[in-house]
C-alpha cells in the first residue's frame, strides 16, 4: 500500500474514492458546527435553497455562538435567535454565549479528537489539527448541504514537512515560533497545501501551544497543520476529555512535496507589524513604539497557560496610564480555571478588563474595537485592516502583550 501522510490517512477513512493529492474526493464529515457569524444563513438555506429541514444526524449537528458573546448588536442578537429556534425544532445541540470558541469546546469535550473530520462556518476551523483531527472552515452554503447530507467534496491537498530545528526558552513561546514560520515562507508559503511538523520541539508541544501554531495554518495558505504525537501529549488529551485517544501518523518514508528546515535556536520574541501577519521582526528592533490597548485571547492564545503567564507577569504591578488591557479566556473551563485559582484577580487588581469567554475582538466582536489611530498589541492570529477594528493591529506573544501594557509601549520582558 502507498504510505501516506497524515491527511491521507484521515480522508481514507472517510472516503470510498482514491485518495490522492489532487483527485476530488466525496469526504464523510463527524462534526458540524455553525457559528452566531453564518449560522443564520445555513439556516436559510436548509429552508429555502436547498428546500430541505431534514439534518442527516443531529448528533453530530451543532452551532456555537462565540463571536458576539453575547450579542453586541441586535443583527447579532437575531442571527443568534434564529439559530437556537431552528436548533431547538430540530433537536440540535447550541453551546451558548456563555461557552466560549465552538472549536475549542469541540476538542474539550471530546467532541473532535484524532482521525475524525469536522467544518465549521469559523476560518480557524483547521485549528484542530492541533489534535490530528481533519478541519476545514466552510461558507454558508457549504455547511447547510453537509447538515442536511453529512458529507462535502474536497481535494486531496499536497503535505508539505516543516522541520523546526533547535528549541526555545522565555520569553520566547509557540506564538513566535509560528511568526517566525510565516515571517519565513510568508502568507502563500504553504497555500492549498497540508502542513507536518517535525523536530524534537513538535513532539515536546503542550496541546495549548499546538493550538496557537495550529490556529495561524490559514495565515501561511495552509489547508491545515500537524504535529507528530507523543505518549505525554495522548495523556494530556486523555485528561482533558476524559477519552481514550487513539494517535494518528504519517507512514515512515512517506514523500512529502516540499521540506524544509526553519532553524528556532536563539529565537527571540518576535511581532507582526500592521497590515498582514506576515511582516515579522524581532521585537527587540522595534521596541519602545507607543501603544494604546492590548488584547491577550482569541482562538490562538486564550488558554489558561497563556492567560496564567501573564497575569502572573502583572501581578503586583498596574497597567501604564492610558493603556486598556482586555482579557479573553477561551472557554468556560479555561475561565472556570482561572477564577479558581485567583488569576482573575491578578488581572483585575492589574488593572486588565477580563469578559466572559469567547472570541473576544476577533471579528469586530465583543469586547471592544481599536479606533482609528489607535495601536494595539494582540495575541490573536490576524492584523489585517478592519479585523480588530480601524486601529493598527500588532500581534504579539501573551508575555510581550503584558510587559507592553504595563510600559505603556512594546516593551521585552
Amino acid at each position: 500500500m502507498k504510505k501516506q501522510t497524515i491527511i491521507e490517512k484521515i480522508f481514507t477513512t472517510h472516503s470510498s474514492d482514491k485518495v490522492e493529492p489532487g483527485n476530488v474526493i466525496w469526504l464523510d464529515i463527524d462534526y458540524r458546527a455553525a457559528r452566531d457569524f453564518g449560522g443564520p444563513n445555513v439556516v436559510k438555506h436548509l429552508r429555502e435553497q436547498f428546500n430541505s429541514q431534514v439534518i442527516e444526524n443531529t448528533e453530530k449537528t451543532f452551532f456555537t455562538f462565540d463571536t458576539s458573546a453575547p450579542a453586541k448588536t441586535i443583527a447579532y442578537a437575531n442571527n443568534q435567535q434564529i439559530c437556537r429556534l431552528f436548533a431547538r425544532e430540530k433537536g440540535i445541540k447550541v453551546f451558548d454565549v456563555d461557552m466560549g470558541i465552538g472549536s475549542h469546546l469541540a476538542i474539550e469535550k471530546g467532541l473532535i479528537h484524532p482521525g475524525i473530520t469536522a467544518v465549521s462556518t469559523d476560518s480557524h476551523m483547521n485549528i484542530v489539527g492541533a489534535v490530528g483531527a481533519f478541519g476545514q472552515g466552510m461558507g454558508d452554503v457549504d455547511i447547510a448541504f453537509i447538515f442536511k447530507t453529512g458529507k462535502t467534496w474536497f481535494e486531496v491537498p499536497h503535505t508539505m514537512r516543516i522541520n523546526l530545528q533547535g528549541d526555545i526558552s522565555f520569553p520566547t513561546t509557540a506564538k513566535d515560533i509560528v511568526l517566525k514560520i510565516i515571517g519565513t515562507i510568508s502568507q502563500k508559503g504553504a497555500l492549498g497545501q497540508a502542513v507536518e511538523y517535525y523536530g524534537d520541539i513538535a513532539y515536546k508541544l503542550k496541546l495549548y501551544e499546538r493550538l496557537t501554531i495550529a490556529s495561524m495554518a490559514t495565515e501561511m495558505g495552509a489547508i491545515i497543520s500537524f504535529f507528530p504525537t507523543s505518549n505525554e501529549f495522548i495523556e494530556e488529551l486523555k485528561n482533558l476529555t476524559g477519552r481514550e485517544i487513539t494517535p494518528i501518523s504519517a507512514d515512515k518514508g512517506v514523500k512529502y512535496a516540499k521540506e524544509i528546515t526553519i532553524d528556532i535556536n536563539n529565537l527571540q520574541p518576535q511581532i507582526a507589524l500592521p497590515p498582514a501577519p506576515e511582516n515579522v521582526c524581532d521585537v527587540k528592533d522595534i521596541a519602545g513604539l507607543r501603544i494604546d490597548s492590548v488584547f491577550i485571547g482569541s482562538c490562538t492564545n486564550g488558554r489558561t497557560e497563556d492567560i496564567k503567564i501573564a497575569a502572573d507577569y502583572l501581578a503586583g504591578k498596574t497597567v501604564a496610564p492610558g493603556v486598556m488591557l482586555r482579557v479573553v479566556p477561551s472557554t468556560k473551563l479555561v475561565y472556570k480555571q482561572l477564577l479558581k485559582e485567583g488569576y482573575i484577580e491578578k488581572l483585575v487588581e492589574a488593572g486588565a478588563i477580563v469578559s466572559n469567554p469567547g472570541c473576544g475582538g476577533c471579528a469586530q466582536g465583543q469586547i471592544g474595537m481599536t479606533g482609528e489611530g489607535e495601536v494595539q498589541l494582540s495575541t490573536a492570529n490576524r492584523n489585517f485592516p478592519g479585523k480588530q477594528g480601524a486601529g493598527n493591529t500588532y500581534l504579539v506573544n501573551p508575555i510581550v502583550a503584558a510587559a507592553s501594557a504595563l510600559k505603556g509601549k512594546i516593551a521585552l520582558p
